[in-house]
């Protein structure tokens, strides 16, 4: 029994699951499900041999690969697993046989996805969570919610055609879907399936459908969407491009350009979707650099930011779940009626921040040395000053503005038991993962799974295991630095609320870079519309018009009645053909 379980995908359950829990009018029932399933599906994972090919299947002459575990996939498929657990637990309040059943359905196409061992089988799961992630927007019920629901759904769909695309490209020129890494843009399908990528991690110019989709969800849907897309595509990238330089500098720009919309966003879900932007960007950087350390980096990163940024998303959750909204301007003091909820978006601001003893130290602290090892100066002091940010945003406004600053006066129940049971187990991860290495916790926990350990095989790497030296993050040297960083940010914060240099929270729209297409483009088409109502009629009637009048003069010239058909051959017959004769042996002369 333990040989089956462990040559079944865990992702193809998780879906199956979600699709039958869709139909489970039984609360009770359908949410017990919804919990035990990942967790069979994490044993299933613990059985799965490493690096062969455990599930094939042959479609329309197309070898697919259906589930294959290698240390970057495994790291990757377990943060998304312990995702839909907690996620699950946090849910148990609600009773919403739908969006109970697509968040699993939406999970386990993720997971499959990871462990995907070919370019179709990725695709296929590729947008299997693109539709089904969009009910968790959809559910929250709004106009807004299904508008932004339709332009998220635009644009994940397009990114799988465009890696459709791609994958064909590949598989003309080699024969195969392998997953191999490419090793330059030259390569068939390699640019189409870059921008794929790029489009679902939201890369800068493409990230709007986050900001635009992610606050309107449910108050589940949202803590669900921010563990699964994204980080997909970090997955994908660091499978299919590691060591390309443009990824430096992308990621880059991704860790510092969302700082200056979170600060000024009053929105907190916007906000941390902004942030969500940033922590992408440092995964990202890392696997431009592409060494086994920075690989180590992302991954690392990738999943301690799956745990704390749920944190955050839940925290936020319970709020809006309880006082109807997650607006700055109307927030404050709620630490009075919401004590455990807000110390866990503490924890989980200060993992989010970076503070020793938290996931986020160890997690980012290797994209940082790979970045300083490889000479990139200017790249290190962006990186230096998106982690400023990041306490300011995240570490600082979201706790501040919801639970103390100002009293708005607004008493509320705590959250639920079962939501404060879920950021209570992801806040212990936080932690867990963040102390030094003693007994069996610690950060000695995560590194062990990293890609790139001295057990990896090459072809995750692309190093030989000899190469790989252990990284240790609790120096004296990158505590200091480390503290002296957040000290400072903590002193900047406090210096603008003091002087009232801080941007203020109040409610307003802020305009990014979707404003061309959602305003002026939507603008332009609507005119053109309205132009073409008026005008399209006359436009199509006198083409008609001009259209009939032709035809009845060929009909006329050309028909059994017509005027060549009169007459005997040596008459007008005749005369034409000599015409037409003369015009073919000019052309031919011409010609030649």
């Amino acid at each position: 029994m333990s040989g089956l379980l462990g040559q079944i995908n865990p992702g193809l359950l998780l879906v199956a699951v979600g699709f039958i829990g869709c139909l489970i009018p039984i609360q009770r029932v359908r949410q017990a499900l919804m919990v035990a399933t990942p967790v069979v599906a994490i044993l299933m994972l613990a059985l799965a041999e490493r690096s062969t090919d455990l599930a094939t299947a042959s479609v329309l002459g197309i070898d697919l690969i259906l589930y294959r575990v290698d240390s970057l996939s495994f790291i990757f498929g377990l943060a998304f697993l312990i995702a839909s657990f907690l996620n699950a637990i946090y849910a148990l309040h609600t009773d919403d046989r739908l969006q109970d059943g697509m968040a699993l359905a939406y999970a386990g196409a993720a997971v499959s996805a990871t462990f995907a061992g070919d370019l179709m089988t990725l695709f296929i799961f590729w947008e299997i969570t693109a539709v089904s992630s969009v009910f968790l927007i959809l559910r929250a019920g709004t106009k807004a919610a299904y508008q932004a629901a339709m332009r998220y759904l635009g644009v994940q769909i397009f990114s799988g055609v465009l890696l459709l695309n791609g994958l064909g490209y590949v598989y003309k020129s080699t024969g195969s879907l392998s997953l191999d890494a490419f090793t330059s843009f030259d390569q068939p399908g390699a640019k189409f399936i870059f921008i794929a990528f790029a489009i679902k991690a939201a890369f800068p110019f493409l990230h709007n459908w986050l900001q635009d989709a992610y606050p309107k969800a449910t108050v589940v849907g949202a803590v669900v969407l921010s563990a699964f897309t994204t980080k997909l595509a970090v997955y994908a990238f660091a499978r299919m491009f590691p060591g390309f330089e443009v990824l430096i500098w992308i990621g880059a720009v991704m860790t510092v350009f969302p700082v200056f919309f979170a600060v000024i966003e009053n929105d907190l879900r916007k906000v941390l979707s902004y942030s969500l932007n940033n922590q992408l960007g440092f995964m990202i950087c890392a696997i431009g650099i592409g060494t086994p350390l920075a690989l180590n980096g992302a991954a690392a990163h990738a999943f301690a930011h799956i745990i704390y940024k749920g944190l955050l998303f839940m925290s936020m959750g319970a709020v809006l779940y309880r006082v109807g909204t997650a607006k700055a301007s109307e927030l404050g003091g709620l630490y009075k009626s919401m004590p455990w909820t807000t110390i866990f978006c503490i924890i989980g601001a200060v993992s989010i921040s970076a503070f020793p003893l938290f996931s986020g130290f160890v997690a980012k602290a290797m994209t940082m040395g790979a970045v300083a090892t490889e000479g990139y100066v200017i790249v290190w002091l962006m990186l230096l000053f998106a982690s400023a940010g990041v306490l300011e945003h995240s570490g600082i406004k979201i706790p501040y503005f919801t639970f103390f600053g100002h009293d708005s006066g607004i008493r509320v129940k705590e959250a639920p038991f079962n939501m404060l049971l879920a950021m209570g187990m992801a806040a212990f991860i936080c932690i867990a993962i963040g102390l030094p290495a003693i007994g069996g916790f610690g950060y000695g926990w995560l590194y062990d799974m990293l890609p790139c350990t001295v057990t990896a095989p090459a072809d995750v790497c692309m190093i030989s295991g000899d190469e790989i030296k252990t990284y240790k993050p609790y120096t004296v040297d990158h505590i200091l630095t480390q503290m002296q960083l957040l000290m400072l940010a903590v002193l900047a914060f406090m210096l603008l609320k003091r002087f009232g240099l801080y941007p203020p929270e109040r409610p307003g729209t802020i305009l990014d870079t979707d404003w061309v297409l959602r305003k002026p483009g939507f603008g332009l088409f609507k005119w053109a519309g309205t132009v073409w109502g008026k005008a399209g009629p006359a436009m199509t009637g006198f083409a008609g018009r001009i259209g009939a009048r032709t035809f009845e003069q060929i009909e006329a010239t050309f028909s059994p009645r017509g005027a060549l058909a009169r007459g005997g051959l040596t008459n007008s017959m005749a005369m034409w053909s000599a015409v037409l004769l003369g015009v073919v042996m000019l052309i031919v002369l011409l010609a030649s």
